[in-house]
């Protein structure tokens, strides 16, 4: 199904004009008809034709009035004759077509968890997949679908990482309709069809990763592992993610402008565990900062007081000047110093 744009439809305003002035001579003509009792041939029926002519127009005319559309920016609005897509209206406007025409938007009842979906007091719905029938009456939403870009935050899912590791994480994803004909006609609910893409795209795409730096991982696929990583590479994964959204979605004639992680952490079966595991190994990367530097300090100390000649030692008073030295550089607490009144030897 292809996009049909409408756009020589805008003179809503002559019809709406057109159609009032035609109930004021429909009114007008029930009223001589009315005044013409007791003429004779031809003008009785003169009279008739007056009197059905405006009632039925006064009946009728109503119809013309459901031909009466307005858009505003960033709208559009798909229009069906009886089964048949006649074409859409995109351009804001006010505009006049066939009465007999319905407008179609699956989605219009539907409620998410993003931008745009929202009471007529201005207030976010927070309502799931669960809530999509809903309290909220279609008829206040219109069948006119939205051409902004709105904001799709799916719910918070757990997905094993490629290590097994059981992570939650959540998405937001920018999107918008931009073929209005796809969206309508080529699925059944536009929104419904995204959210379960985002949840789908999302899992595929975590499980490549760990949550943290690995070895031996391979995320890219070439054969050749890498440093690749749910928290260390976030912009490299939500560009995957968006394109794999996209991937699954151009038959909808939706655009996926941007995808954004907005949580990522452990599950709680496992934070505390992975928690103490990263405390451990930030211990072990400061111990062995401060045990490099300790080693690099004790050898310029021996090397300056030979230099300087300030002491001979031994390799044995070299071997317990290095040993205290090391402790006094590499403890948690502050040295306890011990003087010595006698001599070294």
């Amino acid at each position: 199904m292809r996009e049909k744009i409408l756009n020589k439809n805008k003179n809503g305003m002559t019809m709406l004009l057109l159609t009032i002035l035609l109930y004021v001579l429909a009114v007008g003509a029930i009223i001589i008809a009315v005044n013409m009792d007791g003429l004779e041939m031809p003008g009785k029926a003169v009279r008739i034709v007056l009197l059905a002519a405006g009632i039925i127009y006064v009946a009728l005319g109503w119809i013309l009035f459901c031909g009466l559309k307005v858009l505003d920016p960033q709208e559009a609005l798909v229009l069906t004759l009886f089964g048949n897509y006649v074409g859409t209206l995109r351009d804001p406007g006010f505009y006049f077509v066939n009465p007999f025409c319905a407008g179609v938007n699956p989605a219009a009842g539907t409620k998410l968890s993003q931008s745009g979906d929202v009471k007529p007091n201005g207030k976010l719905l927070r309502i799931g997949m669960e809530g999509a029938n809903a309290e909220v009456n279609a008829s206040l939403m219109g069948k006119k679908i939205s051409m902004k870009v709105m904001t799709l935050s799916n719910s918070r899912q757990k997905i094993n990482d490629c290590l097994g590791n059981p992570v939650e994480i959540s998405i937001a994803v920018m999107w918008r309709v931009k073929d209005t004909a796809r969206a309508v006609f080529n699925v059944d609910n536009y929104k419904e069809y995204l959210s379960l893409q985002c949840d789908s795209a999302l899992r595929d795409v975590v499980r490549i990763y760990p949550y943290d730096v690995a070895e031996n991982v391979d995320t890219t696929g070439d054969g050749q592992a890498d440093e690749g990583s749910l928290r260390g590479s976030s912009e490299i994964v939500a560009e995957r993610i968006r394109a794999e959204i996209q991937n699954k979605v151009k038959d909808a004639g939706l655009e996926v402008i941007e995808a954004r992680i907005t949580y990522l952490a452990y599950a709680p079966e496992i934070a505390a565990v992975m928690l103490q595991r990263q405390q451990a190994s930030a211990i072990i990367d400061a111990r062995k900062m401060i045990v490099d530097g300790a080693i690099g300090m004790v050898e310029m100390a021996l090397s300056r007081l030979s230099e300087k000649e300030v002491v001979n030692l031994d390799e044995e008073r070299k071997a317990a000047m290095v040993s205290n030295l090391l402790v006094v550089l590499c403890s948690n607490r502050d040295a306890q110093p011990v003087v010595n009144s006698g001599t070294l030897y």
